[in-house]
């Protein structure tokens, strides 16, 4: 059996692991994907024309591939050195496009570049407390830049730091917890505003068919 986790970076190396031996297939980079229905929701779009882009939580990187694919200059920051170093196989040679190991808020606090477009897809944002990230991510915007994110649509009730269960987690509380800050749509929205967001719009799409859990989508230019 695989040593189980011993801080918060070692449970995000085990997150999507390959299946079997030998080399895995990169991810499919078709479409940018907000939600976690393939073809639902507004894709790329969203984030205008930007030349410079960064992603926070960039996991697989399929995203960060997809905007480098079509001109965009991006990074893909992850906690996980185990992930970081797998994107950066995957997607070897994808011009404009470099992967980064480290922690969300070290690095925009350790950066002095700006960018046209800041996004996370069910990363960073998700697992970070915003009263520390919020700001950074606001300071390393370029001037009508735009920030945009996804995660989960939250429970009713759940709102704030909700420990994460799950494999390696559960029964672990002492040893180890997995943080993901849930705010309903109208809480995001003024957090990003005390933040220094303008135009800040934050609400909930709706699974396909109204059949299963919505995808939380907030934007700020």
């Amino acid at each position: 059996m695989p040593r189980a986790p011993q801080t918060p970076a070692e449970y995000w190396d085990t997150y999507k692991p390959g299946r079997g031996g030998g080399a895995q297939p990169r991810p499919d980079v078709g479409r940018f994907e907000w939600t976690q229905y393939p073809g639902h929701g507004p894709g790329a779009g969203l984030l205008g024309s930007p030349r410079r882009a960064l992603d926070l939580g960039a996991g697989e990187g399929r995203e960060a591939a997809y905007l480098a694919g079509r001109g965009v200059r991006v990074t893909g920051v992850d906690f996980s050195a185990v992930q970081a170093a797998r994107a950066r196989v995957w997607w070897e040679g994808v011009p404009g496009l470099d992967f980064v190991h480290g922690e969300v808020c070290s690095f925009l606090a350790g950066s002095t570049e700006t960018y046209d477009a800041i996004y996370s897809v069910w990363g960073a944002v998700w697992f970070t407390d915003p009263d520390q990230l919020l700001p950074l991510v606001a300071a390393r915007l370029a001037p009508g830049g735009v920030f945009a994110f996804s995660q989960a649509e939250p429970v009713p009730g759940a709102y704030g730091p909700q420990a994460m269960g799950g494999k390696w987690l559960e029964g672990r509380e002492r040893e180890l917890t997995v943080s993901r800050w849930q705010y309903p749509s109208e809480a995001w929205v003024g957090r990003l505003k005390r933040a220094g967001f303008g135009h800040v719009d934050a609400r909930v799409l709706p699974a396909p068919g109204g059949e299963g859990p919505g995808t939380l989508l907030a934007v700020a230019r």
